[in-house]
């Protein structure tokens, strides 16, 4: 049985490359309807509409940061900050576009661990959050970890 289930969905119009989209978040509402285009994945401007791949980054950042939290937690280090984005690639590759790329970069501010010990639980969260182990395998995942005082 799943832990937990979530849900959303999107309303298409139109051809791919003209087209448009409407995703709304089924489950929480936390958002009102968000707009999606073709354009918005492949032009490097977005002009207030998201993508999936936007929404694959917001979901590996949001869970990497919970995982590496647990870890400093678990480890005896209560982190006070985690600052943590996601940047996913969306390339051309065999002639389709691919996500390839998921590339996480924390800062953090974790009182009595040195930079050592970040990177390892850093790596740790790379690894072991539920979004990466959906993407591994099919997504490169690279983790840039740095303490700040």
């Amino acid at each position: 049985m799943a832990m937990a289930d979530r849900s959303a969905s999107t309303v298409w119009e139109g051809n791919l490359p003209k087209g448009k989209g409407t995703l709304t978040l089924d489950t929480s509402h936390a958002t009102g309807d968000l707009p999606v285009s073709w354009a918005s994945r492949s032009e490097k401007r977005a002009e207030g509409q998201t993508s999936p791949e936007e929404l694959i980054a917001a979901a590996h950042a949001s869970c990497f940061s919970m995982a590496l939290s647990n870890e400093l937690s678990e480890a005896g280090h209560e982190p006070e900050r985690l600052e943590v984005s996601s940047t996913v690639s969306l390339d051309m590759v065999d002639g389709g576009p691919k996500v390839t790329t998921s590339k996480i970069t924390v800062r953090g501010r974790v009182p009595g661990i040195d930079q050592a010990e970040f990177e390892k639980a850093a790596q740790g969260a790379g690894q072991n959050c539920p979004v990466s182990g959906a993407l591994m395998g099919n997504v490169d995942i690279s983790v840039d970890a740095q303490l700040e005082s």
